[in-house]
């Protein structure tokens, strides 16, 4: 371990030696994750955990399962939800909770006709134009 390494992780050194190999090393890459970030991705990261550090467990679970999910869909999909994800952190506060609301008080069957639409929409963005 290089210093810095040590000094970050010297919390632990009482323990060290007695945690299990695998805890060791995903502490240690933790570690090393966060000496090579700049200090606003610190920043970010600290903000994140704060959130997360708020949830409920049953909350935290969720999106344990939900980030699980997530990083089973091929990656064409997941490049969909992150473009989906900042398609809707670019509207308003109040065109969100009216998408919300929209999509809550949906049926079934709406949500299906809603998710739909969009995939239609999604491949008419993606297609090329006609040529003559």
């Amino acid at each position: 371990m290089t210093p810095e390494e040590q000094k970050a992780l010297n919390r632990y050194s009482a323990n060290w030696n007695s945690l299990p190999a695998e805890r060791q090393q995903k502490l240690l890459r933790g570690t090393r994750r966060w000496l090579a970030m700049t200090p606003e991705q610190r920043q970010r990261a600290q903000e994140r955990y704060s959130r997360w550090k708020e949830l409920t467990p049953e909350q935290q679970e969720l999106a344990r399962k939900r980030w699980h999910k997530y990083r089973d869909l091929p990656p064409e999909q997941r490049e969909r939800v992150r473009e989906n994800y900042h398609r809707f952190k670019k509207l308003t506060p109040e065109q969100r909770q009216r998408l919300r609301e929209r999509w809550q008080n949906a049926t079934p069957e709406e949500r299906q006709r809603m998710l739909e639409r969009r995939r239609q929409r999604q491949e008419r963005h993606q297609r090329p134009p006609d040529q003559d």
